[in-house]
């Protein structure tokens, strides 16, 4: 029987390793960014073309490499970041498997060109599917700059997978802010298909956060500073008022790298206990310093999962840190009483010595005197009715008895308030022919059985029938507000609203003004309440972000889907017999009852059979 193990050629080796270092076009944005990192950059410059499928490329400002280092940078499992294995628990640095370059070489165009500060002519490669098409002497500033160019080009079914151009751009600005805010002593610039979408300078860690989410979140964090054995943490959080539906602000980072940790999260979650409303996540930015001993980042392809020695503690000491600033602050409640100004004793009479009260007291005062002898000692306070002639209260009261029946009969009397039982028995009212089941279900009779809806998918699939009719025939009503309301957003969310400003419009939103970090709503649809426009736009910019339901829908589609999922009715709300009827009725009212705009059922039905069936 012939040998059937073979060693894999290099080249379909890199395009295995591929697969897990190189999942779409940001993941060669992190890889590229964190190596020009690695090459102490002090300014970084990310330049992408249709959303990095045509062209990712990184160009720092850092040491550079030799003639050598720069070819074998593209060899398999090459770094200079480690040379032992006990070198895995010492790493200060990002890149450090060596198969980052390999790999995006493997199914890219590559081409790296690439000086040090001691060299007069710098060196440019160019690599095709691995394949080495040329090495040069070339002229070239100080730094490296490495440009990959058709992503996927060798692999099209992995180019299949690719979503659209949005989301494609929402992942690489993800990584962008990631890498940008573990390190705001970096300059970076972030350039997309020739415009510019981010210039940060070098700046503190507050200055960065305000630069990438908009200057109104200045006002929004809250300081968070501990030092202790084990852990030191620096950064911010958000103030509860300013939470969000999303987690798109919620960063950990640990010794300079980005981190996604649930058990963490918990703990921060733990902290604002009591402050947020339900379903809304807080805000944070925080930076986690410790032994590099203590962890190992090795564990996860892409690096945002580590593992800690001791989970416990840092979890004890994260929540207490947290709620120490939230307290310190004055954002979470505290028992305390007001100072009042008045109490505090003055400056003046720090050296003089207190006086003992002292009481007057008449002591010529006798309540038993008489009036003459009152009169006489001058005690007029105290004046004692006559008790004679008492007889002549009650004259005439015998002639007045008729008069007092007359009177009480023109007297009405409250009736006794209805109130509800504790125990509510539908049993009782025989017209009804629906009730609610958990505050989640309306269940109603058929003739063959019966019907079980979902009011919250059933209200969805109303209301998005209803916003897309308003959108297609552009006759939507809006109420004007009566003072306008201004909503704050980062950069790229606020192209997104912009992006979509007609078909808002046609929905009854009136946008009045524009910039690029706050959006002014002088008009909403009739019947959105003001308090819930903010969450129908953080909603909107979630689901455009990512792609919900996917790029072969429209806009219109898209907008309508997420005005009726933040508007539907939720589950846990109560509904009187008139709301469950009118709801049912308009659901069996729309096109497509049967499924939500998500494709999921809005309810069910159960025969006869069935039920009897369950008590065979």
């Amino acid at each position: 029987m012939t040998d059937i193990i073979q060693l894999l050629p290099d080249h379909v080796a890199n395009q295995i390793a591929a697969g897990e270092v190189v999942q779409r076009p940001a993941s060669v944005v992190k890889e590229l960014l964190e190596n020009a990192i690695d090459a102490e950059a002090t300014e970084i410059k990310l330049i992408i073309k249709d959303a990095g499928k045509t062209l990712v490329q990184v160009i720092d400002n850092g040491k550079g490499m030799s003639i050598t280092d720069a070819r074998l940078s593209f060899e398999r499992h090459t770094t200079s970041k480690i040379k032992t294995a006990e070198d895995l628990f010492q790493i200060n640095t990002k890149g450090f498997r060596g198969e980052a370059l390999a790999s995006i070489a493997a199914i890219a165009h590559v081409e790296l060109k690439t000086k040090r500060p001691e060299d007069e002519l710098g060196t440019a490669i160019e690599i095709e599917g691995s394949k080495v098409k040329s090495q040069d002497v070339f002229v070239t500033p100080t730094g490296t700059s490495v440009a990959v160019k058709n992503l996927f080009f060798n692999i099209p079914a992995r180019r299949n997978f690719l979503k659209s151009d949005t989301v494609e751009l929402r992942h690489i600005t993800d990584e962008f802010h990631r890498v940008a805010l573990a390190h705001p002593n970096i300059a970076f610039v972030f350039y997309h298909n020739g415009s510019e979408l981010f210039h940060l300078p070098q700046e503190n860690y507050r200055q960065r956060v305000v630069h990438i989410f908009g200057s109104k979140t200045n006002e929004k964090l809250v300081p968070v500073e501990e030092d202790t054995e084990v852990l030191k943490i620096s950064g911010f959080v958000g103030k509860p008022e300013y939470s969000k539906k999303t987690r798109s602000e919620q960063f950990f980072f640990v010794n300079q790298r980005f981190i996604k940790s649930p058990y963490l999260n918990h703990a921060i979650s733990a902290a604002f206990e009591g402050l947020l409303k339900t379903g809304y996540n807080p805000s944070y930015f925080l930076n986690l310093t410790v032994n590099p001993e203590t962890i190992d980042i090795n564990i996860h392809p892409t690096k945002t999962e580590i593992k800690f020695d001791d989970e416990h503690t840092l979890y004890a000491i994260l929540r207490s840190a947290v709620k120490h600033s939230l307290g310190q602050f004055n954002i979470a409640p505290v028992l305390d009483f007001e100072h009042q100004s008045s109490l505090n004793t003055p400056y003046s009479y720090k050296d003089k010595v207190g006086k003992a009260p002292t009481i007057e007291v008449d002591r010529s005062f006798n309540p038993f005197l008489d009036d003459a002898h009152k009169k006489a000692s001058g005690n007029t306070h105290f004046k004692k009715s006559p008790a004679t002639h008492w007889e002549s209260l009650y004259v005439g009261l015998e002639s007045k008895d008729n008069s007092l029946e007359n009177d009480f009969s023109n007297v009405t009397f409250e009736n006794d308030s209805k109130t509800e039982a504790i125990f509510s028995d539908d049993s009782v009212e025989t017209n009804k022919t629906t009730f609610q089941l958990q505050q989640k279900y309306i269940v109603s009779t058929l003739k063959s059985g019966m019907l079980i809806v979902d009011q919250n998918r059933a209200h969805q699939r109303v209301l998005y029938e209803n916003f897309l009719k308003h959108v297609t025939i552009k006759e939507a009503t809006s109420q004007q507000l009566l003072f306008p309301l201004q909503l704050h957003f980062a950069p790229n969310e606020s192209k997104i609203i912009k992006d979509l400003k007609t078909d808002l419009e046609h929905t009854g939103f009136v946008l009045s003004e524009f910039s690029d970090q706050a959006i002014t709503i002088t008009g909403v649809p009739v019947g959105v309440p003001e308090n819930e426009v903010s969450s129908i736009f953080e909603q909107l910019i979630s689901d455009v972000e990512n792609d919900v339901p996917d790029a072969n829908f429209s806009a219109t589609d898209l907008l309508a889907k997420s005005m009726a999922k933040s508007l539907a009715i939720k589950n846990g709300k109560i509904l009187n017999h008139t709301e469950q009827e009118h709801l049912v009725n308009s659901l069996f009212a729309c096109k497509e009852p049967n499924m939500s705009p998500t494709n999921q059922p809005t309810f069910i039905t159960m025969s006869v059979n069935d039920i009897e069936k369950k008590f065979i």
